[in-house]
């Protein structure tokens, strides 16, 4: 087992740690983050810390200048990094940020990762669900965000696979990757099984816009339990699998990437990383990244170049390709549900990824391969215990 393993079952990487990690921005100072790295960082000191940049969501970033002493330089930390966390002045995030942290930690001894640099993970282990992460401020970094609007071209979307591929392999089969009890089962917990029940107040919203009307097929408007039950089918689908699991991103779409000026795709916010099979990662990167005529010519292709990186990194037991096209059939339903609850105003766009899945859905006849033949796992009253609209987007649904 690797030191990155042994800290994972002691519950927390710096247990001499006292008090509990910040709520509030407020908090965060030079003298806080000194406190905090010294445990890893012996005799370093943070002299200045001064904030460039904050963004708040789901998590906070924190683009901050640090002015280090010199144990603090001989560490390798640079002058800009990003600090992420949960400091956005009341909104709940849950245990993300800790299941966030934990992955960053769980993953520093993989050096061929397509992940970024981190420098420092630390959470509380105590259900309140607080973590940090200190990484590189890609801010900074040669290379560009991704967006869900990017045009990856073929040879683009071939490579994030590879880049996939190359992240599931670290952990392909791995005894270790099934001791780390903090890490959920895809589609064995309610984030991702009542994903669709959960959001579904802010897909009415959608569903009311004249764009998604003429987009979006009939059975959304006229049955819309179709879609719960094709949801349900999908979870229990996953957990009926006995193929060879691996650690998956869980949100894999093109706007959780970077692409560094060197052509390397790396993937960030770990916030739903999951234990689980591939299939979840590469459907939903691959049938969001490629317009409908280019996955109608060439997804069966690319599902290859998958396969076959993910083979020559030493994963043994991977389906075949038509398996695996079985598989990535049922898949559309997550980039369904995903992205007809996603506002806009969250930062990426919705709208085009909605037409690709439901697309993929019709042409890989999805809805009725998880159905066909099956009642219904509940009969849920649509929107009846979703998350509650935020104030902002009240209006939308009482107009």
């Amino acid at each position: 087992m690797t030191d990155s393993l042994l800290d994972m079952a002691a519950g927390r990487p710096c247990p001499q740690r006292s008090g509990r990690l910040p709520r509030q921005l407020s908090e965060i100072s030079a003298a806080w983050l000194t406190q905090l790295l010294q445990p890893r960082y012996p005799g370093i000191e943070v002299l200045a810390l001064t904030a460039l940049e904050v963004r708040n969501g789901h998590t906070t970033k924190l683009r901050a200048r640090l002015e280090l002493n010199e144990v603090g330089q001989r560490a390798g930390i640079p002058a800009h990094v990003c600090l992420k966390s949960n400091w956005s002045e009341g909104f709940e995030s849950g245990d993300i940020c800790e299941l966030e942290a934990r992955l960053y930690h769980l993953a520093r001894g993989w050096t061929d990762a397509p992940l970024p640099t981190t420098f420092f993970t630390d959470w509380d282990a105590d259900g309140g669900g607080r973590g940090v992460v200190m990484m590189e401020d890609l801010g900074l970094a040669a290379g560009q965000f991704g967006h869900s609007t990017d045009h990856l071209g073929l040879d683009g979307v071939a490579q994030g696979l590879e880049s996939l591929a190359t992240v599931h392999a670290a952990t392909w089969n791995s005894p270790q990757l099934q001791e780390q009890r903090w890490l959920p089962v895809s589609m064995a917990n309610p984030v991702d099984s009542d994903g669709l029940l959960r959001m579904y107040n802010y897909i009415k919203v959608n569903l009311r816009k004249p764009e998604y009307q003429q987009l979006l097929p009939k059975w959304m408007y006229e049955s819309p339990e179709l879609f719960s039950h094709a949801f349900d089918e999908l979870a229990a689908f996953e957990l009926e699998q006995t193929s060879p699991c691996c650690l998956i991103h869980g949100d894999s779409h093109q706007g959780n990437s970077f692409l560094r000026s060197d052509g390397q795709r790396i993937w960030l916010d770990w916030q739903l990383a999951r234990r689980g099979r591939p299939w979840r990662d590469v459907a939903y990167f691959m049938l969001g990244a490629l317009t409908v005529e280019e996955r109608r010519a060439e997804a069966l292709r690319l599902l290859r170049v998958y396969r076959e990186k993910l083979i020559s990194l030493g994963a043994e037991g991977v389906l075949g390709q038509d398996a695996a096209w079985e598989q990535v059939r049922r898949w559309p339903v997550w980039g369904m549900q995903t992205w007809m609850s996603n506002m806009d105003d969250w930062g990426q766009a919705g709208l085009p990824m909605v037409e690709r899945f439901f697309a993929a859905a019709e042409d890989f006849d999805t809805v009725r391969l998880l159905t066909h033949g099956r009642k219904p796992r509940r009969t849920p009253i649509l929107g009846q215990g979703a998350r509650p609209l935020t104030q902002a987007y009240q209006h939308l649904l009482e107009s």
